[in-house]
């Protein structure tokens, strides 16, 4: 699986606005350039996972909510997981994880 970078930096991009900061404010508490910061939100630049790390401890949120979108920490991001795993499930194989589902949520 590649790495969208693109979709990476719409979620810091939103996260930051979420926090009420501006990027001269993030790229500058991270020490790098507006511009540079400009570059990973619009996803035309990579970010490395230490960079990340930091970006995500100011924003308070999660790599995993930047990376795939989801959060362990969000009462429905199961949601997502097992909906991105079923769709590359045939329709027996979704059948038999969802007869598996009920017997172990004890809903049979």
């Amino acid at each position: 699986m590649a790495i969208d970078y693109s979709v990476i930096g719409e979620r810091l991009k939103k996260a930051r606005k979420e926090k009420h900061l501006t990027q001269e404010q993030l790229a500058e508490k991270i020490d790098v350039s507006i511009a540079f910061l400009s570059r990973i939100e619009r996803g035309s630049s990579q970010i490395n996972l230490k960079r990340l790390s930091q970006i995500c401890d100011i924003l308070e949120i999660t790599e995993g909510d930047i990376l795939n979108g989801t959060s362990s920490k969000s009462a429905k991001y199961l949601d997502f997981e097992f909906s991105n795993l079923l769709k590359d499930c045939s329709a027996e194989k979704q059948k038999l994880i969802y007869d598996i589902a009920k017997v172990v949520a004890g809903k049979n």
